[in-house]
């Protein structure tokens, strides 16, 4: 029997896109059909580059092109930005499965279903970009979500609580403004698909949060105390509001973790004015 952690390199080392849709769609179905194993050989690369296609050019994030929804060239960065979280979304669900070999089996069965619902936003975001005569790769993008993949590779406690909670529990905060704005702007079509992202993601963070506060127990860890403690050791002076507190308490966030953010926001607006106040 192949083993899960097999395929989901295969998955996670596909270069082309149709390609890598395919091999998620098909390991998704092995493995609820009971035809993977947990079994293997070796450990895991400490480090893996992930297949992706030739485009998008990877930028700096500062030099990624405005989201502006004025304009059709606005709406379909922002259109561009997002199909690019959701296609380095897929790669992150997969590498979770391939690096992290010591957990419940449930873990497993929850990170194949996030990358085929990954997947499923990326079909999404593909197609209206093709309906408004672009598509993935156009335009540059930055590589944010993968950096902190690298980062966190050591330890799953850390990814979890770092990916999934942080970075890409951002989408809970800022998805339902770009929902509004988009519908302001009279695109129906591209609001709906975010609100379909919009309930899946909170879904995924709430997987994050569980397996976060899952490996704290094991470490007899205070899961409120070390998810603070990562935060300010991997986000010194970069976090900050606002937040989605109704999303977040759904996605597993307690109140406590919730106050302890907004104080590191409010820390990290504070750092901003003062070192702004003390340029020449």
């Amino acid at each position: 029997m192949e083993s899960l952690f097999d395929a989901a390199e295969n998955c996670l080392l596909a270069c082309n896109i149709e390609e890598k849709l395919c091999l998620t769609r098909q390991t998704a179905h092995a493995w609820c059909s009971g035809q993977l194993s947990l079994s293997h050989i070796g450990e895991p690369q400490s480090t893996v580059e992930p297949g992706r296609p030739v485009k998008p050019d990877l930028v700096a994030p500062g030099n990624v092109p405005k989201r502006r929804l004025g304009t059709k060239a606005g709406f379909i960065a922002l259109i561009h930005a997002v199909t690019h979280i959701e296609f380095n979304a897929i790669n992150l669900a997969w590498d979770a499965i391939y690096r992290f070999r010591d957990m419940p089996q449930q873990f497993y069965s929850d990170w194949v279903q996030v990358a085929v619902e990954e997947a499923y936003h990326f079909e999404l975001l593909r197609q209206r970009l093709n309906e408004l005569g672009n598509d993935y790769g156009n335009l540059p993008a930055h590589n944010g979500l993968w950096e902190m993949a690298v980062q966190t590779a050591f330890d799953p406690m850390v990814r979890m609580a770092l990916v999934p909670r942080v970075l890409e529990a951002r989408g809970l905060d800022v998805t339902p403004g770009m929902i509004g704005r988009l519908h302001q702007a009279g695109d129906e079509k591209t609001a709906a698909i975010l609100e379909i992202i919009l309930q899946d993601e909170i879904g995924h963070v709430k997987i994050g949060s569980y397996w976060f506060k899952y490996c704290c127990a094991q470490r007899g860890l205070d899961s409120e105390h070390t998810f603070r403690e990562l935060i300010n050791r991997f986000f010194t002076g970069q976090f900050g509001g606002p937040f989605h507190y109704e999303a977040r308490q759904e996605a597993g966030f307690t109140a406590a973790e919730l106050a302890a953010l907004e104080s590191l926001g409010k820390e990290a607006r504070h750092a901003s004015k003062t070192c702004g106040e003390n340029q020449p």
